[in-house]
């Protein structure tokens, strides 16, 4: 079944927020007055809102992003339950078992990650299976080429959500994976949702060597206890 026009304005809006009327009406294919109208639609129903940018000369701009209750349309996975686990371990085994329990998820996900990514060594081709693999457990993820060499891992969506803000500790993880998936490179977060971004981003910058290879290093993988990876 076909996505409807409102339906298909949510997703823009959620991987691509902010937008004007007439950025969605060039990416649909209708016209900006056909947009405003589904736009009006979805703000009465509490689905989006605006901000207007001021300019000196004329109207202001018009930039649609998605409420909070729109973002709830998007899946959370096992959300409630994710959090009652966090909170149950928390107070049985305190912030040690947390941590535990962190690097338990960490290893078995970078060791799948690995597996997945074994025999590609283009860091292009890589970071392109790793978004491809992201993208399947839900983050709506993809990869963006920089002028200046470098790449941009966004993930639009966090299906983890509810679990992250229960425990910050997965954020912290899933860096530590991409920089350990990602030898040669530096690996920073640019945008983080639970910061107030509308996505969460990674900016990787290949070294110099690997710029004039294009290549991969491989690297023995360990967990944050310092153990190799099995």
């Amino acid at each position: 079944m076909s996505e409807t026009t409102p339906e298909r304005i949510l997703f823009l809006l959620k991987t691509r927020a902010p937008l004007t009327a007439s950025d969605l009406g060039r990416d649909l294919g209708i016209t900006a007055m056909g947009v405003r109208q589904h736009l009006g639609k979805l703000e009465a129903d509490g689905l989006v809102a605006f901000d207007d940018e001021r300019r000196s000369v004329g109207r202001p701009k018009r930039h649609w992003r998605l409420t909070d209750k729109a973002q709830a349309r998007f899946p959370d996975t096992h959300a409630q339950v994710a959090v009652e686990l966090i909170d149950a371990v928390d107070k049985l085994f305190g912030a040690e078992g947390l941590d535990r329990l962190i690097s338990a998820r960490e290893a078995d996900t970078l060791a799948r990650y690995l597996h997945e990514l074994d025999g590609i060594d283009q860091l292009l081709r890589r970071l392109k299976r790793l978004a491809q693999l992201r993208k399947a457990e839900g983050y709506m993820a993809e990869v963006e080429t920089a002028a200046d060499g470098s790449y941009l891992l966004v993930e639009n969506h966090c299906p983890i959500c509810a679990a992250a803000r229960a425990c910050q500790g997965f954020c912290r993880s899933e860096l530590a994976i991409f920089r350990t998936l990602l030898p040669g490179c530096t690996v920073e977060r640019t945008d983080h949702i639970l910061a107030g971004a509308r996505r969460c981003a990674y900016r990787i910058t290949p070294s110099a060597a690997l710029r004039r290879g294009g290549r991969s290093a491989r690297s023995s993988p360990r967990t944050p206890s310092g153990d190799p990876v099995r």
